[in-house]
């Protein structure tokens, strides 16, 4: 069958998860099953399952900057997806690379806080992504506690509270935010679109699962994929979130581990 248009490259930049749930994994199957050509720049090594994480080792700084400038000499990238930084140096070395040759879109997961509620990165590391790389994003995708973190500001416990973060998060960026409800009560999983001065509430259906490792990994991802496939940012974000209930839907599918499973990328396809 002939196809239409070219097949868009897209990036990721973010640390490895050897159960294949989040990071550079997650965002590869992500990619894949949404219909782009992922590649990827790793930035750390983990030991980690679905249970939890035993260790992490970053890569340095200088190799980081090496993967980037290698593929960026060579491959054309669409959109690019940016993941977990946990230092200053690593936050500026991808500033630098994205700024020199930029992507037409690139979509920041500021992950800073894991789902137990632990912050994931210390001082200096929430202040390099807050200084050099939110700026630099055309969508940042936080949750409550990631934009909480951000602003230095009491975590929100209703749409209220979700809307009143929004001068905070637009001063710092002058992109769009896609501030992520799901850690409020209730049957709903209510998402606030930012752009400009338009605000957009997506609301989507809770889903009952314990499967829910890699889901901000995966939802940013195939933001990122929809945006390198060519749709508008909201129609990306509405398409995105579709797409991930349906493999939150059908994560009961997988039998992977004894923790928090993965969600199932391919469930269109297996």
């Amino acid at each position: 069958m002939a196809h239409s248009r070219p097949i868009p490259n897209t990036l990721t930049i973010a640390g490895s998860d050897p159960g294949g749930g989040a990071g550079i994994q997650a965002d590869l199957k992500t990619f894949s099953a949404l219909g782009s050509y992922g590649t990827s720049v790793i930035t750390a090594l983990t030991a980690q399952n679905t249970r939890g994480v035993a260790g992490v080792h970053p890569v340095p700084a200088d190799f980081i900057a090496a993967q980037l400038d290698t593929l960026l000499d060579d491959i054309d990238i669409a959109a690019v997806k940016v993941g977990m930084v946990a230092s200053r140096r690593v936050a500026e070395v991808i500033r630098d690379a994205l700024g020199a040759r930029r992507p037409r879109w690139v979509v920041l997961d500021p992950v800073m806080v894991a789902k137990s509620g632990d912050t994931l990165v210390d001082d200096a590391g929430i202040a390099a992504v807050r200084d050099c790389l939110v700026p630099l994003a055309d969508l940042i995708t936080p949750n409550l506690p990631e934009a909480a973190v951000l602003l230095d500001c009491p975590v929100p416990h209703d749409r209220a509270g979700m809307e009143a973060m929004v001068p905070g998060l637009r001063a710092l960026t002058p992109g769009a935010v896609l501030l992520k409800g799901g850690h409020l009560r209730g049957e709903t999983c209510p998402d606030l679109l930012v752009t400009g001065d338009n605000l957009t509430w997506l609301d989507g259906r809770r889903i009952a699962t314990g499967n829910l490792h890699g889901t901000g990994c995966t939802l940013s991802s195939a933001i990122t994929a929809r945006l390198a496939q060519g749709d508008a940012l909201p129609d990306a974000v509405t398409a995105a979130k579709a797409w991930l209930s349906r493999a939150l839907e059908e994560s009961h599918r997988l039998h992977v581990g004894q923790g928090h499973g993965p969600v199932h990328h391919f469930h269109a396809w297996w």
